[in-house]
């Protein structure tokens, strides 16, 4: 469970007669994580694709092209209603010809439309001006200008340049449509109009070439437009009944021609000889019986195949040990078994260079499966994310279900929000093909989970505290439960206290991560896992048990000794650890209190030096041992902020008031409004809203509904921005840290999962 699922490294080597048999009895297995040959074994060599791996590559593409032209998806048809047959090659040549000539046409039509909609742009301006297009070109004595602009910026320019002897200005019906028509001045060059208007904002238009007026051709244009979006429209559905009719075929196509693709490729992964192949990979251990069977079905005793070895690695990547196994197949251990000469020349090929009695194989890492309880298999995309544990290090999902929800609980601790999150999860968990969101489903059901019982504990739903009342007051006659999350000025207490009981989580959690690296470095003996991970331990515990306990309390914060006294927000006695402390002098040193060391600061020292003498680099980070353990505070803060949030849209809507004694009370309908605080307590009590729901009516019954929802909706998206963002920071750069690398390869195994077909 905390180590991946344990593999075999197996070998399976044959004549090159045999190969392809034996890749379409592996593929069909799906079970073999095959390992890639990097050319080094003398006389042999990458093997090349199986003869048709070209052509069903070229037939690959061009159904994954139709799937994009068509935009077919699985969810467009039913695959279940569609049949390959026999003749499905010539029936894709013409799907292929039907559809390459409607994407043909559709481009061309496209084109054509492009260009009418860029003529249309360009001739509305001209129809706008009420002027035939003839008029506004072919003139040797003054120049026509049409453009968009400032009509009284051009004038103006015009007025002031030297090179205009006289103009007249034409607008249009629209804004900004101007029409020039001026006279040179003297001297004045060609193209002096544009000139005039350098400095002016104006866009200048090109007078389109035609003898019609605007309107016509703005109308021929138009026609032209509706005429060419019909023929699209045409060939939008037919290719649309292409895909209706064809689409089953296309997907059964493109699974058959991926399958023979990737059982063509496969020997560019072998080592080759000109008469033999060596194909290497990975499978889980328990199913070496299975990969055997199936291959003596396929091929009898033509091949040998060997169990090389059973993986075991130290948390570094290094072999521990190589758990012993029967080498071979029985057919390739029996003496009596096949004696032709050439199996024997081709075997002894196989065995390419002695290693201590057996054969060099390709170097590469175990995969991974991640082997996990299915109720915590959700988590391994949390993990995931990160990156995936390496073959040699423990699996940290575990701890991850057993930590994070529990974290988010704590934070948002509200049963109502805790039902919605669950109802949530569980939409996604089962409504989503991807592993991805149906992975965070179930997280979002833990999570959720989690948060209802905390919900209970803290006496909330949606920040109301009427739950606590009924179900730990009335039910159970439980004095010391709800615990107040300390919003009320009379509970403040409460709110520091969090913020204890925070740290102490952090303290719990940091120790399970030094804890798990202390087992881990024990693969490199007793002294290893000692200085590397015991020091940690030491100097983390010794430093918090010495802020906890009695000595230079005078120093320390009051809360450390009282959140958890007897009459503390958590009364269970708990009063700070005692001083135990070492060489008392006579005389109190100031801050000290008699004690220049105690027992736990010992602890942290000696944590120190052993830290130092395993890693001296380290040594500048000892104070993460606090450092870290503050991350955690967050939580308590996350705790205060979303329980702020919900108080104040309750506020807004229900109202609240303060009784004599400081405890906050929310105001509710008839019967419970401000006038009950001015009956029941008079000036003893103070209204500190008096809530929408009183103030305005239905109007402001209504806006205050509005506001409730809405505002809800809005704590409950936060709580996953900051619970659930500030859970996994703690998980990831506090806790994993401590013990986890990950970059593990992922456990890829050859073949393919049929999705629509089968043999």
């Amino acid at each position: 469970m905390l180590r991946p699922e344990r593999m075999s490294k197996v070998s399976v080597t044959g004549s090159k007669g045999v190969m392809p048999t034996v890749i379409e009895a592996v593929y069909d297995l799906n079970l073999v994580h095959l390992s890639d040959y990097d050319g080094s074994w003398a006389g042999f060599d990458n093997g090349n694709p199986i003869v048709g791996a070209d052509e069903a590559s070229e037939k690959l593409v061009t159904v994954r092209a139709l799937e994009s032209t068509l935009d077919l998806e699985d969810e467009d048809v039913d695959v279940a209603s569609g049949r390959l047959g026999d003749d499905w090659e010539p029936r894709l040549e013409s799907i292929r010809t039907r559809v390459n000539d409607l994407d043909d046409r559709r481009t061309e039509v496209r084109d054509q439309l492009r260009r009418v909609r860029e003529r249309l742009d360009r001739i509305e301006p001209f129809a706008d001006l009420g002027i035939d297009l003839d008029l506004l070109s072919g003139y040797d004595s003054v120049e026509v200008v049409v453009g968009e602009g400032s009509l009284t910026a051009v004038e103006a320019a015009l007025d002031a340049s030297d090179d205009v002897r006289a103009y007249e200005t034409f607008t249009g019906t629209g804004d900004g449509v101007v029409a020039i028509v001026a006279a040179p001045a003297a001297g004045a060059d060609e193209g002096f109009v544009d000139d005039a208007l350098v400095g002016v904002d104006f866009s200048r238009y090109q007078v389109p070439e035609t003898e019609k007026d605007p309107e016509s051709y703005v109308s021929d244009l138009e026609r032209d437009e509706r005429d060419l979006e019909a023929k699209l429209e045409e060939i939008d559905a037919d290719l649309e009944t292409i895909k209706t009719e064809e689409g089953a075929f296309l997907l059964l196509a493109e699974e058959k021609l991926t399958i023979e693709v990737q059982r063509a490729e496969a020997p560019l992964q072998f080592a080759t000889s000109d008469r033999a192949f060596i194909a290497e990979g990975w499978i889980p251990t328990t199913e070496y019986d299975r990969l055997v069977a199936a291959l003596n079905d396929a091929v009898g005793d033509s091949v040998e195949i060997e169990e090389l070895e059973r993986a075991d690695y130290d948390r570094h990547g290094a072999h521990t040990h190589t758990e012993d196994v029967q080498k071979g197949t029985p057919a390739a251990q029996d003496e009596d078994g096949p004696s032709a000469s050439e199996d024997e020349e081709e075997r002894a090929e196989q065995k390419v260079v002695p290693d201590g009695g057996s054969a060099v194989t390709m170097d590469d890492e175990p995969p991974v499966i991640q082997d996990n309880p299915s109720a915590a298999k959700p988590f391994e995309a949390l993990v995931n994310a990160v990156n995936k544990p390496k073959y040699s290090e423990l699996d940290p999902t575990i701890f991850l279900f057993l930590t994070f929800p529990v974290f988010f609980g704590f934070m948002i601790g509200d049963v109502g929000y805790g039902i919605l999150y669950v109802a949530i999860g569980y939409y996604m968990a089962t409504n989503f093909e991807s592993d991805g969101i149906s992975s965070l489903g179930g997280v979002a059901i833990w999570a959720g989970a989690f948060t209802i019982i905390f919900g209970f504990i803290y006496g909330e739903i949606f920040g109301l505290h009427a739950l606590g009342d009924i179900v730990w007051g009335d039910l159970f006659g439980v004095e010391l439960l709800p615990l107040n999350k300390g919003l009320e000025p009379g509970a403040a207490e409460f709110a520091i206290g969090w913020m204890v009981v925070s740290v102490l989580a952090g303290i719990v959690h940091l120790n399970i991560g030094y804890l798990i690296d202390f087992y881990e470095n024990l693969s490199h003996g007793v002294k290893d896992a000692l200085f590397h991970s015991g020091s940690w331990i030491l100097m983390l515990n010794g430093i918090w048990i010495w802020i906890f306990s009695a000595h230079a309390a005078g120093e320390k914060p009051e809360f450390l000794y009282t959140t958890f006294a007897s009459d503390g927000p958590f009364p269970i006695g708990f009063t700070g650890f005692p001083e135990w402390g070492l060489f008392t002098f006579p005389e109190a040193i100031p801050g000290i209190g008699g004690s220049l060391l105690t027992v736990p600061l010992l602890v942290f020292f000696v944590g120190l030096v052993m830290l130092a003498i395993g890693d001296t680099v380290e040594v500048v980070e000892a104070l993460d041992v606090v450092v870290n353990v503050f991350s955690y505070t967050r939580m308590g803060a996350v705790l205060l902020a979303k329980a702020g949030m919900a108080f104040v849209v309750n506020l807004l809507f229900f109202g609240a008031y303060e009784d004599p004694d400081g405890a906050f009370h929310f105001l509710g309908s008839a019967g419970h409004d401000p006038s009950y605080v001015a009956e029941h307590y008079g000036s003893g009590a103070t209204v500190i809203f008096d809530g929408l729901m009183h103030m305005g009516g239905i109007a402001g019954l209504i806006g205050g509904f509005v506001i409730l929802v809405v505002g809800h909706i809005v704590v409950l998206i936060l709580g996953v921005t900051s619970a659930g963002l500030q859970g996994v920071r703690l998980e990831y750069v506090e806790f994993f840290n401590k013990f986890y690398e990950g970059g593990g390869a992922n456990y890829e195994p050859f073949g393919h999962d049929r999705t629509y077909s089968q043999e």
